[in-house]
């Protein structure tokens, strides 16, 4: 039986290119989008073309009081699509980035940053716990700024370290369901992640090309390509673990 994956902010960035290497890989894929549905449209028609099922669905991950009527949808599409109650992998990825000195951040930033980067996938999870198979996965993405400080990023990089923890003690609570819990964690990516600052900030750029072992800074197949290896059927022992993909930066 296939298996399901619910990718969160999976129309666009890091989380497309999820998506589609694990379509590659095999597997069916529900993508969530904020806002941009012609997006999400697009990537499950990517994923499609793979020959992999594939669906859209609205979610705003800053909206706690959205996630029952959000699983009773995931619920409905399980059984239209796939004739199925459960999917098999969660992966809590959608999220933005408030590029702001400590000075700088705001409560509203702050506010923002927790909701979608800690409140938003705790209390998701715990709503979707139910139609995630024993035996399934949870992987929920943070990022190399837990370990590597760098000023403007404050507020997001202290929620990541939150969810960072999350995801041991789910990985122990879980663990009677067989259920495994680990984290990701991409170092510096060339996206629009922060107003798109590695990506279109030649100085930034080379400055981690500079710092990072294997000398430039990472690409979103770099992280679509190991999020696909974390999930694959043969890494299923791997748990309770925070794995940085980096290249190197700042060793």
């Amino acid at each position: 039986m296939n298996k399901i994956v619910l990718i969160t902010g999976a129309s666009r960035g890091l989380g497309k290119n999820m998506a589609l290497h694990l379509a590659d890989q095999g597997r069916d894929i529900i993508v969530t989008y904020y806002a941009n549905k012609q997006e999400a449209d697009s990537v499950v028609k990517a994923i499609e073309a793979k020959g992999r099922k594939a669906v859209a669905l609205q979610l705003d991950v800053r909206n706690s009081e959205s996630f029952n009527d959000f699983s009773n949808k995931v619920k409905q599409q399980l059984q239209t699509i796939w004739q199925r109650d459960q999917f098999d992998y969660l992966i809590n990825n959608a999220g933005s980035g408030a590029y702001k000195t400590f000075i700088e951040t705001t409560e509203a930033d702050f506010d923002q940053m927790s909701n979608e980067h800690l409140k938003g996938p705790f209390f998701l999870t715990q709503k979707l716990l139910p139609l995630i198979k024993d035996g399934g996965r949870i992987l929920n993405v943070s990022s190399g700024l837990t370990r590597l400080a760098y000023p403007g990023f404050v507020a997001y990089a202290i929620m990541k370290a939150a969810v960072e923890l999350l995801t041991l003690y789910l990985a122990k609570e879980l663990g009677e369901r067989r259920i495994s819990v680990n984290t990701i964690a991409p170092g510096a990516i060339e996206t629009d992640f922060g107003g798109g600052l590695v990506r279109d900030n030649k100085e930034v750029n080379d400055h981690i090309a500079q710092i990072t072992a294997l000398g430039r800074v990472g690409q979103p197949d770099d992280i679509g390509g190991a999020v696909a290896a974390i999930l694959s059927d043969e890494a299923g022992w791997i748990n309770a673990q925070r794995i940085e993909a980096s290249g190197g930066q700042g060793i």
